[in-house]
This record gives C-alpha cells, structure tokens and sequence, in this order.
C-alpha cells in the first residue's frame, strides 16, 4: 500500500538523532518504520523547518521524508502554522494529483486541513489522528488554545474518511465535537520495546525513593511529596512558563529541594530514567500521557495514573499499577505511600506491567491494526471480506478471518 503520512509541524528525522524526548515526532517516525518494515511504501510530508533540510530524504528505516516549503524555514508553534496552509496544501495537492497514494493519515489538526483540502475531489482517503484535541485543551483550563482549531477540528472531524483515536476517552470526546461513531477506529500509540525494556542501565538517584512525572501532571505530586519525606520527584517536559511554576509550587509546599525540574529529555536517556524510578505517575491529558505509561510500563516500572485519558485503556488497575480521580491530591497520596512502602507490589506489578506492553502495545502490531483503519478507509476491507467468503462458498466450508 501507498500511504502519505502529512505530519507538517512534527518532524520525524530529529528521532534519529535522539533530539526529542517524545510526543508526535516519535509517534509518526515509529509508526512510518514499521510500516516500512511490513512492507508498505512510506512517505512523510512534514514543514521545512530549516534552509539546511533537503527536499528529499530516504531514511535509514525504510521510509521517505519530503520537506514542504510553507513559510518561513524556522521553527514555528504547531497553532502559528495556519497562515501558511495554504502552501502547504497546494504543495501536496500538486504531488498527490500527479502521483497519488492509495491513502494519507494526517496527524494533528493542522495536517488536517492541509490533508482534507488537498485530498478533495482526487478520490483519496485521509485518515486523521488528531494527537491531542483544543477542546479537550480548553476544558483543562489551557486558555492558549485558538477557539479557530477547536472549530477546525470539528469539521475535520466530519470530512475525514476515518478517524484514528488514541484511546476510548478520546473516541467518545469525538462523538461529542460530531465524528460519526462508526467512522472512529481506536488504535494506542506503540511502544519501541527494543529501546524500552525492563534490562539495561538506570540513573543514579539521591533519595531511596523515585517519582517520575510528566510535567503536564506534576502539580498534584508536588502537593503530596511533603508528605513523602524518602521520596524525590523528577519532572520531564514542560514549557518555560510550566517550570517556573511548578518551581514555585514546590517551593510553597516545601520540597523544592526534592524536586527536579530536568525540561525536555533525550529520548535516549528516557529508559534509563525511567527505570530508576520507583513509580511514574500520569495525571495529564497531553498527547504524552498516552505513550508515557507505555513506555514507564515497558520498562517494568508501575504506573499510578488518572481515571481520565488513555491511561484508563493502558493500566490495568490492581495489576499493572493503580488508577486514582483526576486532580485529587489525598486520592493521590492514599496510593502512593503504601505502594512505595512495598517493593514487592511494585516488582509484581512491573512484571505484569511490561508483560502487557510487550503482548498489546508493540509497534508491529500498532502498524498492523492502522492498516486495517487504512483498508476500512479505502474500501479494501470489502474487497478482501468478499474474496474471503466468496472462497470459503466454493470450498464449501466457513471461515474465520480478521480483515
């Protein structure tokens, strides 16, 4: 299958280098490796971002990257890309007229408008995978978000072929914005369990106990970290703006001297710093809170996360980790000082933990289940159920199959 992956604001090439720490870059360059790997014909069209990136670039990993000139070739914000649109559908309008995919899938809002307007009339699917949604955003108290994306992502919504959710959260956040329920396909993101596994080296730590937490959901940890006089927090992530308050925070609450404020991670250091730690906690609703308990669980590590999101779908409570009510700093700490306290508990549920990942959440089986999504959108789906059973009546017996 041919397939155009449009990802304008997330470039996958960083990911070789090991720039990012995670989030949609890494998303889209696992996904396109394995569906190179499957043997499928990969290329992904991302924004130059740079006078120093080439036109064209066939990666070590099987798949191909073109840089769309659309605006300046400088870093922008993912919401700033709207004014230049425009370029960046005609450009792929132009490609795809010429030589067209048997399907695109377009990650984020504003590669969907780019895919959805370029796609119309040249009889090609488009597959959106929104990532993280502004109206979800706005109800968390984001006031950043522009109110044109939560509008444009209602009508993305609607005139995409098929829409991809990360999660079931997710799906019935999209019933509500319009998306017709039978159009929305779940798929999680996948987890590299070649770089993320449980063996291999882990951080030095200057507490007897760990915490790890994503930026996005660390204020409710801070809170209860005073009452965890043997327990250090690590914070990953986060925007200049979200450290200094957190800093703050800590600071009000007494444990700034346990708090470590590390930013953005390579993602080759992200295992090691995983692994060291006791417990991940995962309290947010950013696109990392759908990988990051993947990848803290492919790691063997526990993961006490919210009752909201995808970690609703990932963590088995009881067994893999603990889920607790969003934004509830005492549900928090009830959990969290008894199971620090067991290392035993914490062993089991690691165990179980990357058991799940390793059987569930691969990148190869990730890849596979977006190309049933891909033959839903195409119509291949039918064409194969046809030929199945059309066969099964001529050898006079039934069958089973998964298309």
């Amino acid at each position: 299958m041919r397939i155009a992956v449009v990802s304008a604001h997330a470039n996958p090439l960083p990911v070789l280098g090991d720039a990012e720490e995670g989030g949609q870059d890494v998303h889209v360059a696992d996904l396109a490796a394995a569906l190179a790997e499957a043997g499928h014909d990969v290329v992904v069209h991302t924004r130059r971002d740079s006078v120093r990136s080439p036109d064209h670039v066939r990666t070590r990993r099987g798949y191909d990257v073109v840089h769309v000139p659309a605006g300046p070739p400088s870093a922008l914000h993912p919401d700033e890309l709207l004014p230049h649109l425009d370029e960046f559908t005609r450009f792929l309008r132009a490609q795809w007229r010429a030589d067209p995919p048997d399907v695109v899938h377009a990650h984020y809002w504003t590669s969907g408008v780019a895919s959805v307007l370029a796609a119309n009339g040249l009889d090609v699917p488009v597959v959106q995978t929104f990532h993280s949604l502004g109206a979800v955003e706005q109800e968390d108290g984001d006031h950043d978000v522009p109110e044109a994306r939560v509008s444009t992502e209602r009508l993305i919504g609607r005139e995409a072929t098929r829409v991809v959710a990360g999660c079931t959260d997710e799906r019935a956040t999209l019933v509500r914005l319009g998306v017709p329920r039978p159009r929305i396909s779940v798929v999680p993101p996948g987890v590299d369990s070649g770089q993320f596994k449980p063996e291999g080296p882990r951080l030095n730590r200057q507490a007897p106990h760990r915490i790890v937490a994503a930026a996005s959901g660390a204020d409710d940890v801070i809170a209860v970290l005073r009452s965890l006089w043997d327990t250090e927090l690590v914070v990953v992530g986060g925007r200049p703006g979200d450290v200094r308050r957190l800093r703050e925070h800590a600071g009000a609450h007494g444990v700034g001297d346990r708090v470590r404020l590390v930013g953005r991670v390579p993602r080759a250091a992200m295992p090691a710093l995983l692994r060291s730690a006791d417990v991940v906690v995962c309290d947010g609703h950013d696109e990392s809170a759908g990988v990051g308990p993947l990848e803290a669980m492919a790691c063997g590590v526990p993961v006490v996360a919210a009752t909201a999101g995808a970690a609703t779908d990932t963590v088995v409570d009881g067994v893999t980790g603990l889920l607790v009510p969003p934004h509830d700093p005492r549900a928090l700490g009830r959990v969290l000082r008894p199971l620090l306290a067991d290392a035993a508990r914490r062993d089991a549920y690691g165990v179980a933990a990357a058991d799940r990942v390793d059987a569930r959440y691969s990148t190869a089986r990730i890849a596979a289940e977006t190309v049933r999504v891909y033959r839903l959108a195409t119509g291949l789906s039918e064409v194969v159920e046809a030929a199945a059973v059309d066969g099964a009546v001529r050898d006079g017996g039934t069958m089973v199959h998964d298309v």
